[in-house]
């Protein structure tokens, strides 16, 4: 299925987290490397016709969709592979953020340890949403940087890759999967979606591990936005950071006013998608997003 065909069926979708769990199925990712792991590779035929049923029917979908989403994008989006993993692909999920312990001090956390019924193999899996800003240096490198500036997209993958996903080597590891019944090979698997943000007007280049297909946004300095740049913007707050925004009243520039000072009075970056109406379904549909950042960041 090509990425408009998806794009349309997931805009149709009415419930915030159905649409955000279609989304992440399909969503590039940040990182491709011979550990990514593809959830596309494994989703049954009946994919869109279940998103439906359930956009349809609330009361039939899984609980972990109809609970209200955490405040911390991590936590929900950890949610929502959970359901990707059990009520998409079904397979059996026998460890989740289990903390790996050291003579009483953690070392380490596994996110997901699944059994990969597809392949018949236990699988554990790091997985992580990102969004970078790249700055270029004065020596013409471009560094990615997350909205909390001490995230770095360079530093994370070096984790993911070295650390993260190598964990179940570890004999403390080793001990919690025996308890859990996993004795033989554990295959290491990375899942990170997200977006790289690029700057108005400087050339940045992006990692070559980072595919070709990445989604991406705009960033700007608050400095250098001007009134007429904001027009069909609105504040994007999480968990909306995930997949496309829509809506069905006009944008409001009243709020994003509020928003912008509030990025200067508190010095915090914000996110916003640029909305344009829909003649055929007359909803306003996301086309961008913006980061607006303080003018000390990073």
């Amino acid at each position: 299925m090509d990425a408009k065909t998806t794009d349309n069926l997931i805009s149709q979708l009415n419930t915030p987290a159905i649409r955000h769990l279609a989304w992440l199925c399909r969503a590039p990712q940040l990182l491709h490397s011979p550990l990514t792991f593809e959830p596309a590779r494994y989703l049954p035929e009946d994919l869109n016709s279940k998103f439906s049923a359930w956009d349809c029917s609330p009361d039939a979908a899984p609980a972990l969709l109809r609970e209200a989403p955490q405040k911390r994008l991590g936590f929900y989006f950890e949610r929502l592979y959970r359901v990707l993993l059990e009520d998409l692909l079904g397979w059996n999920i026998l460890l989740q953020n289990r903390q790996i312990q050291s003579n009483g001090r953690t070392i380490g956390e596994l996110d997901f340890v699944v059994h990969n019924r597809a392949d018949n193999r236990i699988e554990h899996h790091e997985i992580a949403i990102k969004y970078y800003l790249g700055v270029p240096d004065l020596h013409g490198k471009t560094l990615w940087y997350g909205p909390n500036a001490t995230d770095r997209l360079d530093l994370k993958t070096d984790r993911m890759l070295r650390q993260q996903s190598q964990r179940t080597q570890l004999p403390e590891a080793r001990t919690l999967l025996g308890a859990a019944g996993v004795s033989g090979p554990v295959t290491p698997r990375i899942f990170m979606p997200g977006y790289l943000f690029y700057p108005a007007d400087q050339q940045v280049t992006v990692p070559d591990y980072v595919p070709a297909n990445h989604l991406r946004g705009r960033w700007r300095y608050l400095s250098q936005l001007k009134s007429s740049d904001i027009a069909g913007w609105v504040v994007l707050n999480k968990p909306h950071w995930i997949g496309s925004w829509r809506q069905s009243e006009a944008p409001e520039s009243e709020e994003v006013s509020v928003a912008l000072n509030k990025i200067e009075r508190h010095a915090m970056p914000l996110l916003f998608a640029n909305l344009v109406r829909d003649s055929s379904t007359g909803l306003w549909q996301e086309t961008d997003r913006i980061f607006v950042v303080p003018d000390n960041w990073p």
